[in-house]
This record gives structure tokens, sequence and C-alpha cells, in this order.
């Protein structure tokens, strides 16, 4: 292999790195709000105590970071929108934390179809959030459609599982 090709595939494989991980760049403090307590006092070294109100371990396990639908559906269910406003009740008290929302689906159907799916799936979470008081500037959409299941098998407790919208908090300010 000559150098440039050898050049060519390193240039590649760093692009291609760099593209793993959605949050890079939103907010200051990355994934999962790591980097400390910030200007709204997010804890955050990791993910934080889960019994600390103010840390991202808190918001995750005990607010609830996720939210399920039914098949084909991007309607908030009741249980969906107890959790969400709770999630907005948070927000609303740690102005300084962003969040992405990303958007999921089952393995059935098209990459296609469930991309677009997992899009509008993040889009009535965040519309729910920007409904309950929270700055949309403060909110990120991102879809994964079936490409990050949590479960893998063909059954329906697993599909179930894969349908879902979660919300990432970054301790950053700004999209």
């Amino acid at each position: 292999m000559n150098r440039l090709s050898l050049m060519i595939l390193m240039v590649g494989a760093l692009a291609l790195a760099a593209c793993n991980n959605p949050q890079r760049g939103f907010g200051a403090g990355g994934a999962g709000g790591q980097g400390g307590a910030g200007a709204g006092g997010i804890t955050s070294g990791a993910l934080g105590d889960p019994n600390d109100p103010n840390s991202v371990a808190y918001f995750n396990q005990r607010i609830g970071d996720t939210v399920r639908f039914a098949v084909d559906q991007s309607t908030l269910t009741p249980e969906a929108q107890a959790t969400l406003t709770a999630q907005a009740q948070w927000l609303n008290s740690h102005p300084s934390a962003t969040a992405i929302i990303e958007g999921h689906a089952d393995e059935q159907g098209t990459r296609e179809y469930n991309l677009a799916l997992g899009a509008r799936r993040a889009s009535a979470v965040q519309q729910y959030l920007i409904a309950q008081g929270v700055a949309g500037t403060r909110l990120k959409t991102v879809s994964y459609g079936k490409e990050r299941p949590l479960a893998v098998c063909s059954e329906e407790s697993c599909f179930a599982q894969n349908r879902r919208s979660v919300t990432v908090i970054g301790a950053g300010a700004g999209v």
C-alpha cells in the first residue's frame, strides 16, 4: 500500500470515528453531561449520584430519560406525557442543561421508514417539552431509526423496548 492510500485510509477512519458520537460539539458537557457542575447547578462527574436531584443520573434514573411508543406511532401516551412533564420541570430548573432527543424504532420496516418514524417520535417529544416551557434552542433531535436497538430478537417484547425516544442531557449552554 502506498503512502497516499494509507493516508486516505487513516483520514477515513478518523472521520468515521468522529461520527460515532452524535453529541460531540453539543454543549460544553458532551455526552451524558460530563464535566462537573455547570451554571445551572448540574453535577455530573461521570453521571453523578442518582440521589442528587441536580445530577444527570437522577434525571436518567429517577425522572426517566425514555418514553415508549405504540407500533408505527409517534403519539405520546399518557405515561409518556407524565414522564415528559417531569423532564420539562427538571430542564426548567437547570437552565444551562441542553438535551438531545433521540428517536428510535423497532426492526420492522425499512431503514428509511424507521428513520422517518424515529424523527417523528423525537419531534413529538421536543414539541411537548417546548410546550412545557423548555426553550427550543436547548433541544436538538436525532433519529436512529432501527440502528441502535436495546433488545435484539424478533419478538414483540424486544420490539416494544426499541420503540422509544431517549432524552440525553448535556451540561453546556446553547446548541
